[in-house]
């Protein structure tokens, strides 16, 4: 069983930057994939980043490769999604999901005991 619990939300200028983290929890949380979705209102969710269980692999969404980088630090069970140069359309909960092997991009596929409570980003233009 892995826990995960978001926190770094907040409200941030067009242009600016934000760093959110993830916090995990288990008894073999590190060898879990670890990943952030967003779902802004009246969307679905929508996958963002991953990263495996080693930090050596990691996925991008099309609309925020260049501008989002996911890290991790296994020794504090953590993962990080740095967002830069954020637009308004980023505004959304982001939400932390843990996977066995690889991060879906399919959110349905993620289980449901294995997703965080979810934290604010609000971008203003």
């Amino acid at each position: 069983q892995v826990q995960v619990v978001e926190s770094g939300g907040g409200l941030v200028q067009a242009g600016g930057s934000l760093r959110l983290s993830c916090a995990a929890s288990g008894p073999t949380v590190q060898y879990y994939a670890l990943g952030w979705f967003r779902q802004a209102p009246g969307k679905e969710r929508e996958f963002v980043a991953a990263i495996n269980w080693s930090g050596g692999s990691t996925d991008y969404a099309d609309s925020v490769k260049g501008r989002f980088t996911i890290s991790r630090d296994n020794i504090k069970n953590t993962v990080y999604l740095q967002m830069n140069s954020l637009k308004a359309e980023d505004t959304a909960v982001y939400y932390c999901a843990a996977a066995a092997n690889v991060i879906p991009r399919d959110p349905s596929s993620v289980k449901n005991d294995y997703w965080g409570q979810g934290t604010q980003v609000t971008v203003s233009s």
